[in-house]
C-alpha cells in the first residue's frame, strides 16, 4: 500500500502540473512540430508573418479573454469585425479617412454597448443575446451593402499598418501586442482587474462585497465591442475593403485561443499572455499544417480535438485538493460502473 501511494501521488502531481502549465507545454511541441516541418520556421520574417496573421483574431480575442474571465459568452465579434470594417472603408469619401476610421470604433463601441445593454440590463443569457446581436449585426452588414464588398479611396491609406515599425513587426502587430500586455498589467496589477476575476467567480457574491458586478459585465462586452470594431478597422483599412462576410468564423478560433490559453469558460479564471500563448499555438499549428498543404477541414479537426483535450483535463483536474487524479483514478471516474455502483448505494440510502 505504501508503495502505491507515492506512485499515484506522482502521477496526480505530473498531471496537474501538466495541466496547469498546458499553454506553454502544448506552445513548446507545436513549435518543435511547426519547426520540423516547415524550412526556416525561426527566421525572424517567417515568425513576424506568422503573428502578422493572427493580430486581427488577437484583437478579439483581447475582448473575449475579458468577457469570458466575467463568466460571460460574446458570439457577436465577427459581425462588428465586417461592420466596422464596412464604415471605415465605405464612409471615407464621406467623411474623410479618419473620421471615417474613428466611427468604425464608434460603431464597434456602440455595438458592445448593445450587448451590454440585452445581458445586464434585459437579463438575457449572454449566448442568446449576442447569438441574436450577430445575427443582426450581420444582416445590416448585408442590407448596407447589397451583400457586395465596397472600396476605399485611397489604397494606399492602409500600407504603413502592414509595414514594419518594431523589427520585422508591423503596426497593427504592434497595436495587438501593447494591448495584450496592457490587459496583463490591468488584470494583474489593477484592483479593478482583480474584481473581474471575482465577478467571474461569483458575481452575487462579489456584489455583496461591495462590487458593482454588473457595471463590469457591461464593461467587458462594451469592451469585447471596442476590440472587435479596432480589428475590423485595422483590417478594412489595411485590406482597403469591407465586406459583409469578413469575420464569418473568426470568433469560434478566437474562442478557441482563449480556452486553450486556459480561461475557463464558466469564468473567474485566466489570464492575457495565456491567451497570447494560445493565439501562438494556433498560428504555429497552422502554418505547419498549411506547409503540408493539409485541407482547412483538417486543420479545424486538429484544433477541435487540442480543444476538447484541454477541457476535458481541465474538468478531471479541477476537483478539490487531496483527489486523486491519477490515470487510473481518471479512468474509474470515466467508467460507467461507478455511476451504477452510486446509483445503488442512493438506492440502499434512507429516505
Amino acid at each position: 500500500m505504501s508503495a502505491v501511494s507515492p506512485l499515484r501521488g506522482g502521477w496526480s502531481l505530473a498531471l496537474l502540473g501538466l495541466v496547469r502549465y498546458r499553454v506553454i507545454v502544448i506552445l513548446i511541441a507545436t513549435l518543435v512540430i511547426a519547426a520540423t516541418f516547415v524550412p526556416g520556421f525561426f527566421e525572424a520574417r517567417t515568425l513576424s508573418l506568422g503573428i502578422d496573421r493572427v493580430a486581427t483574431m488577437g484583437l478579439i480575442a483581447i475582448g473575449l479573454t475579458v468577457v469570458l474571465i466575467a463568466g460571460q459568452l460574446d458570439l457577436s465579434g465577427g459581425a462588428i469585425l465586417a461592420l466596422s470594417g464596412i464604415a471605415a472603408v465605405g464612409l471615407q469619401e464621406s467623411m474623410g479617412q479618419v473620421p471615417a476610421a474613428i466611427a468604425g470604433l464608434g460603431i464597434g463601441l456602440l455595438a458592445g454597448c448593445c450587448n451590454g445593454v440585452l445581458v445586464v440590463l434585459l437579463r438575457i443569457n449572454s449566448l442568446v443575446a449576442t447569438l441574436a446581436s450577430m445575427l443582426l449585426f450581420r444582416a445590416v452588414c448585408h442590407l448596407i451593402t447589397d451583400s457586395r464588398p465596397v472600396s476605399g479611396i485611397d489604397p494606399f491609406f492602409g500600407i504603413p499598418l502592414t509595414q514594419p515599425v518594431l523589427g520585422t513587426l508591423s503596426t497593427r502587430v504592434f497595436i495587438f501586442v501593447v494591448l495584450i500586455l496592457l490587459l496583463h498589467v490591468w488584470l494583474t496589477r489593477m484592483v479593478s482587474g482583480r474584481n473581474l476575476f471575482a465577478v467571474g467567480s461569483n458575481a452575487t457574491s462579489a456584489a455583496a462585497s461591495g462590487i458593482r458586478s454588473r457595471w463590469y459585465l457591461f464593461g467587458a462586452f462594451a469592451f469585447s465591442g471596442l476590440m472587435a470594431g479596432l480589428a475590423g478597422v485595422t483590417f478594412g483599412i489595411a485590406s482597403n475593403t469591407g465586406s459583409p462576410v469578413f469575420g464569418d468564423t473568426i470568433v469560434l478560433t478566437a474562442i478557441a485561443a482563449v480556452v486553450i490559453g486556459g480561461t475557463r469558460l464558466e469564468g473567474g479564471v485566466g489570464s492575457a499572455l495565456g491567451t497570447l500563448g494560445g493565439l501562438l499555438t494556433l498560428a504555429a499549428l497552422t502554418t505547419a499544417m498549411e506547409y503540408q498543404s493539409i485541407p482547412a477541414y483538417v486543420q479545424d479537426i486538429v484544433t477541435g480535438a487540442i480543444l476538447l483535450l484541454l477541457i476535458l483535463l481541465d474538468r478531471l483536474t479541477h476537483a478539490k485538493r487531496g483527489t486523486d487524479v491519477s490515470p487510473t483514478a481518471l479512468l474509474r471516474r470515466l467508467s460507467p460502473k461507478r455511476d451504477v455502483a452510486r446509483q445503488h448505494e442512493t438506492e440502499r440510502t434512507p429516505a
